[in-house]
């Protein structure tokens, strides 16, 4: 019998009274009596302590016992954390520091386990952009809370198969990614602070299509995600989904993504919320490739190369919704993606972009289609305000793409035109409302349209 889990109930209180033993004058004596003081069990502060800490690990298992870990500099490679056990430190001043080529600690196979107020880094993280400070491996009923990672040659975070959670822990510095979810199980990563990371966010993946994932991303602040390994989309983004269903992101603060703020990749069911995306090199918000069932909604974009795009019909990407978003100031051109145009929102099939408000677009504030890449698009009830075209339908003909719908649309000042037709990149129509009889795939009703004087 696991008997550890009566203790987790007052391991905050723990935290909050004892501080490390000497912090908590007024803590009662059952505390005292949970802990297990790895100092009392021949674990010091500098020089390797893998050993000493994995077996102080042990008796904290055997017994059931919270294992408190006092402030100072412990060096550890590849430290295991048994199934059960619960691992306490002093917030800011716990430090383990990677000594070898491999994870600084990492989780297997286990359940139960509460990692808390630990600082990990600086150190190699295992082997490349998949390894991290701390490995989580086929494992349920995790969490990492109150935890800094620092400065890793890979992530700071990888979660492979695993549940659980990870809240309120900070990730500076890091090679690859701050957490690297790989066929998670419900993982839920909420109120962290991420900054300066070599080549994304957060990371949600599937191995394969189609993996229901279920993760949920809430509350997080990302900011300063460069794309060091280059490409063209796979790096460089606040928050990444590829392959992994039924994930929701939500809330979080986003800002200075070399490419993307939230990128959706092969996903479905997917809902991208209330989010707030500043400065986004390329698109800042994407659904792309073969996805299908995403909810774009009461987001903030303010500064990107493109606000948001829901493409890639030639590859079965669609069915969507893209509502009640604010996207405003869209740059001319993309510095790391120049085939990117200056578009607010962009949609190809089976969407409806209904209440979103767009302003100040060098380009179409809101597009339906690229060519023959076009199907079931509704645009209503949309506002634009300062943009060179308002609204650009695709008209091209043999084949003609199918049907859009707008009405309703309320389009002010636009610096060269309101609703247009498309022919790939050239208007073939510069008043799509008077030449709508011309394409019976477009139906329009209801828009009102103003221009400069």
């Amino acid at each position: 019998m696991r008997r550890n889990k009566r203790f987790r109930v007052n391991r905050r209180q723990v935290l909050a009274g004892l501080g490390g033993l000497a912090l908590a004058p007024m803590a009662g004596p059952v505390f005292a009596e949970a802990l297990l003081d790895a100092s009392t069990l021949g674990v010091v502060p500098g020089g390797d302590q893998t050993a000493a800490l994995k077996d102080a690990l042990s008796q904290a298992a055997a017994t059931g016992r919270p294992l408190f870990l006092p402030g100072g500099n412990y060096s550890v490679t590849d430290l295991t954390i048994p199934d059960g056990v619960t691992l306490v430190g002093v917030q800011g001043q716990t430090w383990l520091i990677g000594s070898g080529a491999g994870p600084v600690a990492r989780v297997s196979d286990s359940s139960d386990v509460v990692i808390e107020a630990i600082s990990f880094g600086p150190g190699e993280g295992g082997s490349g952009s998949g390894g991290g400070l701390l490995e989580i491996e086929t494992s349920t009923h995790i969490s990492v809370t109150r935890c800094r990672f620092i400065s890793s040659s890979g992530s700071g975070i990888t979660s492979y198969a695993s549940s659980g959670s990870i809240d309120h822990c900070d990730f500076d510095g890091h090679r690859g990614a701050a957490i690297f979810s790989r066929d998670g199980n419900g993982l839920v990563i909420t109120n962290n602070s991420i900054t300066g990371c070599g080549d994304g966010g957060i990371l949600i993946w599937g191995s394969a299509p189609r993996h229901q994932d279920g993760s949920i991303v809430i509350g997080n602040t990302i900011s300063r995600i460069d794309a060091r390994s280059g490409g063209n989309g796979q790096n460089g983004n606040g928050i990444n989904v590829f392959q992994a269903d039924r994930v929701i992101i939500a809330d979080n603060q986003i800002a200075d993504c070399a490419f993307t703020a939230i990128r959706l990749n092969g996903t479905n069911n997917t809902q991208v919320r209330g989010n707030t995306c500043i400065n986004s090199g390329e698109v800042a918000i994407f659904s792309e490739f073969a996805f299908s069932g995403s909810v774009i909604a009461d987001n903030i974009i303010d500064g990107a190369a493109q606000g948001i795009s829901i493409t890639n019909f030639d590859h079965g990407g669609r069915l969507a919704t893209c509502s009640g978003n604010i996207v405003r100031n869209i740059a001319e051109r993309s510095l790391v993606n120049p085939d990117t145009r200056p578009v607010g929102i962009y949609a190809e099939a089976d969407t409806a972009v209904t209440g979103n408000v767009v302003e100040n677009v060098p380009g179409i504030a809101i597009a339906a289609g690229y060519g023959t890449f076009l199907k079931n698009v509704v645009i209503a009830d949309n506002v634009v305000n300062a943009a060179h075209i308002g609204i650009g339908v695709s008209v091209v003909e043999n084949p003609s793409p199918g049907p859009v719908k707008i009405s309703d649309n309320m389009i002010f000042d636009p610096l060269d035109y309101g609703i247009v037709g498309l022919h790939w990149d050239e208007v073939a129509s510069d008043d799509l409302v008077r030449d709508a009889e011309r394409y019976p795939h477009v139906s329009i009703e209801g828009n009102t349209i103003g221009r400069l004087s």
